[in-house]
């Protein structure tokens, strides 16, 4: 029979199909397991509407054959077949999809009627991508005669009577290419390779996935050892192995699986030794139906805050896996969460591995957000130990949402985040808030390398005194959480080590005022002699037993320029514009005045030293060290 040719268009598409629209030459598999499971879908929805079709449920399977020698993988299937007039529309023509116009054409179909999956008409077609040739064998259902249609190609295709097809059904038979120096076809052709691409993307296909597999047992072979007992050796035995599970976890009702095989299933499906904190389950039905099954892991991968780590969640359409890491459903603050989603209603592109961004999306990514969120505010309720745990584990990843551009993102997480207000005690935001004595006006906090320094802050003593609670912040993003967020409710928050808290007494102001008149000289001997080193000198009225402290004016914090300081290939650019402030009732200050009178040169080391060591109490580093050491024990 003269070689047809595919249409103009078709013959593109065909093309673009070998080299471009698929990214992964291993999803061949997918697409024609898909296709024998849509033909098995029709067959078995008309053994269900006619009581003349001699087929039942466990009659359906499909079959995956590889011979090595031929160099051939076989898909076969036992569902509604193709004639030849099928084969010139569904095969002759690239994306003409039997399927869709079967799912169009029965709208009494029903979830449970069948799981219908193409909806391209060009999926069959990644066979090309691995195979110079493929031939495919049919006998529809209700007929006497098969047919077959081959390809190699671009180059067109051949539809011939084909009588040697005596039961109803497909079988898909794919030549695979020779190796190249870029390629290795062969791989393909290793048993282990397909069972392991059939567990990947089919293993939740409905119908049974099987390929004879052998089986070794250790069997008494003819032979005697030299005591005359019978030796034993390996054997082996092909055997007909189911290689998908067909029914997913998610899919059984919540009652019928319990806890520990949720736990179980995490464990195995994500590689993770340990079980999670905690699983969630979804199963939506209306506008948009789809099934989720979430886990929050107790402890990050090795990988996790590294570029090698891939979030997303494993993205199934009616059990066959389109994307093993999708990203686009959950937002970046929750990436560490793992789990499924499986939707008939998604819209995916042609090649069924990116998604579109449409309301369906919209809708199930909103959905399954807040349903993250509430698992862990329940679990910040219920077990406050757990989510400090899991806190510990994943606190930061929630802190850089908030420094992110995304206000929606800095809001959806602003209830999750907990800092230190004591030893052995964190707060959320509110929870402090709620705390706050009524005279309280703002929301304080200070940052430090560790919690024993912070706490130990000068600044901290007047906020302290009023019976103020103070955020202990230590971990460097802290500081730019707070600037992120700014305020809690209508309560602002304030960096004790910035500027005037404003919480004097008029006295206390007019003491102050007046001091700092008595010692301008002082202060402006003092600001010139530090003017490398400080933009401003002046007397404190926040600090309490401590002689002197560093402050900054300005946006860049002292918190920030550490921070800045530790990024590898800092030039120095980003520095905060320090303070000196010194406490006018502290004893050093008396000294000070008196060596200003009587010798200004003893009072400049003096004031270095000052200088120095109020960098030392905010955890800056000194610039010269050696003249420091040299100035105190001048000094001494």
């Amino acid at each position: 029979m003269a070689k047809r040719q595919f249409k103009a268009e078709s013959k593109r598409l065909l093309d673009l199909m070998i080299n471009s629209i698929y990214t992964h030459k291993e999803i061949f598999l997918r697409e024609i397991i898909s296709n024998a499971s849509d033909a098995i879908d029709k067959l078995s929805y008309l053994s269900l509407t006619d009581d003349k079709v001699p087929y039942k449920k466990d009659d359906f399977k499909i079959k995956i054959f590889v011979d090595n020698d031929a160099r051939t993988i076989t898909v076969r299937d036992n569902g509604i077949g193709m004639n030849a007039e099928d084969m010139e529309k569904n095969l002759g023509v690239i994306a003409q999809s039997g399927s869709l116009k079967f799912k169009s054409e029965k709208d009494d179909l029903s979830e449970n009627d069948t799981n219908i999956i193409g909806q391209f008409g060009v999926g069959f077609y990644s066979a090309f991508m691995v195979s110079d040739k493929v031939t495919v064998r049919s006998l529809k259902y209700g007929e006497e005669t098969g047919s077959q249609w081959v390809s190699t190609g671009t180059d067109g295709y051949t539809i011939t009577p084909c009588p040697e097809k005596t039961d109803v059904g497909t079988e898909v038979i794919m030549h695979i290419k020779p190796d190249t120096d870029g390629e290795n076809y062969s791989t393909f052709l290793e048993k282990i390779t397909i069972r392991d691409l059939v567990r990947k993307y089919s293993d939740y296909i409905r119908w049974p996935i099987s390929m004879d597999i052998e089986d070794y047992q250790f069997v008494e072979s003819e032979e005697k050892d030299e005591n005359g007992k019978p030796k034993y050796e390996y054997k082996a035995e092909l055997v007909d192995t189911v290689m998908n599970t067909m029914v997913p976890i998610w899919e059984r009702s919540k009652s019928e699986v319990s806890d520990d095989e949720c736990k179980e299933y995490y464990q195995k499906m994500f590689y993770d030794p340990n079980e999670p904190i905690s699983v969630i389950r979804v199963n939506a039905e209306g506008t948009v139906s789809y099934k989720a099954m979430l886990f929050i892991p107790s402890v990050p991968s090795a990988d996790f805050y590294s570029r090698d780590f891939k979030p997303g969640l494993k993205l199934y359409s009616n059990g066959v896996m389109i994307m093993e890491y999708c990203a686009d459903i959950l937002p970046d603050c929750f990436r560490f969460v793992r789990g499924i989603v499986d939707s008939p209603d998604l819209s995916l592109n042609i090649s069924r591995e990116v998604l579109q961004h449409d309301r369906q999306l919209k809708v199930i990514s909103n959905n399954l957000t807040k349903k993250v969120k509430s698992e862990l505010l329940k679990l910040m309720d219920s077990d406050r130990k757990k989510y400090e745990e899991f806190y510990k584990a994943f606190g930061h990843q929630l802190k850089y949402a908030t420094v992110s551009a995304v206000s929606d993102m800095r809001e959806m997480v602003r209830d999750l985040l907990l800092f230190q207000v004591g030893p052995d005690q964190q707060s959320t935001l509110q929870e402090y808030v709620d705390r706050m004595p009524e005279s309280q006006e703002k929301v304080y906090y200070v940052c430090a390398d560790n919690l024993k320094m912070a706490m130990s802050m000068p600044q901290t003593e007047q906020v302290k005194q009023k019976g103020y609670e103070v955020f202990y912040l230590t971990d460097p993003v802290d500081e730019f959480v707070f600037q992120a967020l700014d305020s809690q409710g209508d309560k602002p928050f304030q960096n004790v080590c910035k500027g005037d808290l404003g919480l004097s007494t008029e006295e206390e102001k007019k003491e102050a005022e007046e001091a700092a008149e008595s010692g301008k000289d002082l202060l402006e001997f003092l600001k010139e002699t530090l003017k490398d080193q400080v933009v401003d000198v002046r007397l404190s009225n926040a600090l309490v037993s401590h002689p002197v402290c560093l402050t900054s004016e300005g946006q860049i914090t002292l918190d920030m320029e550490r921070y800045f300081r530790s990024i590898p290939g800092d030039d120095g650019s980003i520095r905060a514009a320090r303070v000196l402030e010194l406490n006018p009732k502290h004893p050093i200050y008396e000294k000070l005045q008196h060596a200003f009178e009587t010798d200004k040169t003893r009072c400049a080391e003096m004031a270095k030293v000052l200088c120095a060591q109020a960098c030392l109490i905010a955890g800056m580093p000194l610039e010269d060290p050696a003249a420091y050491a040299e100035i105190v024990c001048s000094l001494l």
